[in-house]
């Protein structure tokens, strides 16, 4: 299985090229777009989902890429969404009333923990005593139980990661040293039901075997505090963390062995009665997501090629956020309406950059081209996660980048 799909065989790619000069030809502006493959996604969710061992719950993380669309298309495709805010709670029941919600966050207000209990949140991702607590009060005011799992913030040491969220003093969770007073605390609240633990250290993990020895770490640490506190665990979320290779995209998370591998795992461990929780965001939609930007300009400043585009990093922030060069393929556009040359550059180097006044503003640099010309349309692949969502979409006040949707049947706007 090779997961995630690759964004761009050659009859994509080009249905995608045919779109694009489509949009180009009924307007006057340069091309600035989002494009969502939601049959892709669709695909790829349920491939992702039935690989996964019986005992185990694939909840899609929200803050990847919390569009309508994208939801209402994983909504029965994947377990649960998992939210980091009571506006995401509300964005998760607009797309599903009935859909399981798991939600984190190192700083809920009473009011989303309130709210939280009022949507029927599945479990509550519990990050300090002080939450606990807050958690415990509001919980009997409203003459309720709360079931939740402490987030632990282990002390590793972890596998190579881009992020870490353990292991190091981060605000994420409950130190590893108090996870005794944290379940004795749970233990003695009437309103609280401690059912697991929530143990997510790591992001954009790109080796399977890695991740597949962090999680066996993750079950021995449940298994010890399990023993010596004498408590029945009946979840275990061990996060999110499966990452996208933007440096080589023909090279991706091995799921499919992992997978087996979890499988192993789990009757090795014991763990079929035992539910394990996935949050996966980047690893679901990042391939589903296109971000199409016009070449407005080419120029050559101190030895160097800037290719500069309609848009830029307040729509697609990932690249400069992540400081790396983004994989993108050139639709060539043959529509020219200036009564001048058309510039272009050839078998060069080159730095794509958008319209913003900073020269941080940047998504690829010096990255070899065979040809690209001012009117051509840059793809970026892979944005379908942490995208538009992250990005700081007023800054200038440039126009806000067309969203568009392909089903199998049409092309929605």
């Amino acid at each position: 299985m090779n997961l995630p799909y690759p964004p761009g065989p050659l009859n994509q790619l080009n249905q995608l090229a045919r779109i694009i000069e489509e949009k180009k030809r009924t307007q006057d502006q340069p091309i600035c777009a989002y494009l969502y493959d939601l049959e892709g996604l669709s695909r790829h969710a349920e491939e992702v989902t039935r690989a996964l061992p019986p005992s185990c719950r694939l909840f899609y993380a929200m803050k990847a890429n919390s569009d309508p669309e994208i939801l209402k298309t994983l909504s029965g495709r994947v377990h649960g969404f998992e939210v980091a805010s009571l506006g995401e709670v509300m964005k998760a029941r607009a797309a599903s009333e009935r859909i399981p919600v798991i939600f984190g966050g190192p700083g809920k207000t009473d009011e989303e923990i309130r709210g939280a209990i009022e949507q029927r949140v599945t479990l509550l991702h519990v990050e300090s005593m002080h939450e606990l607590k807050r958690v415990e009060h509001i919980a009997a005011a409203m003459n309720r139980t709360v079931s939740i799992l402490l987030r632990i913030n282990l002390s590793g040491p972890f596998p190579q990661a881009t992020l870490a969220m353990a292991g190091t003093p981060t605000q994420f969770g409950i130190d590893e040293s108090l996870v005794g007073e944290a379940i004795q605390l749970a233990l003695s609240c009437p309103h609280i039901s401690l059912e697991g633990f929530h143990l997510h250290s790591l992001s954009n993990q790109l080796d399977w075997r890695s991740h597949l020895a962090l999680l066996a770490y993750y079950f021995d640490k449940v298994d010890g505090w399990s023993g010596q506190y004498d408590i029945n665990i009946s979840t275990i979320n061990v996060g999110g963390g499966i990452g996208i290779n933007y440096a080589d995209i023909g090279s991706q998370f091995g799921w499919s062995e992992f997978a087996d591998g979890l499988s192993r795992l789990i009757s090795e461990r014991n763990k079929e009665g035992t539910s394990i929780l996935f949050e996966c965001g980047r690893f679901l939609t990042a391939a589903c997501g296109y971000y199409a930007a016009e070449v407005i300009d080419i120029k050559k400043n101190h030895g160097k090629h800037f290719v500069i585009v309609r848009g830029g990093t307040h729509h697609f922030r990932l690249p400069v956020s992540w400081q790396h060069n983004h994989p993108f393929a050139v639709v060539p556009l043959d529509i020219w309406n200036y009564p001048f040359e058309r510039k272009e550059i050839k078998d060069s180097d080159v730095t794509i950059v958008g319209q913003l006044c900073t020269p941080k503003d940047a998504f690829a640099r010096d990255v070899p081209i065979d040809r690209i010309r001012i009117g051509d349309v840059v793809l970026f692949l892979y944005a379908g996660a942490y995208g538009w969502a992250i990005s700081h979409h007023d800054f200038l006040s440039h126009p806000h980048p067309e969203h568009m949707y392909l089903t199998n049947t049409s092309v929605l706007t």
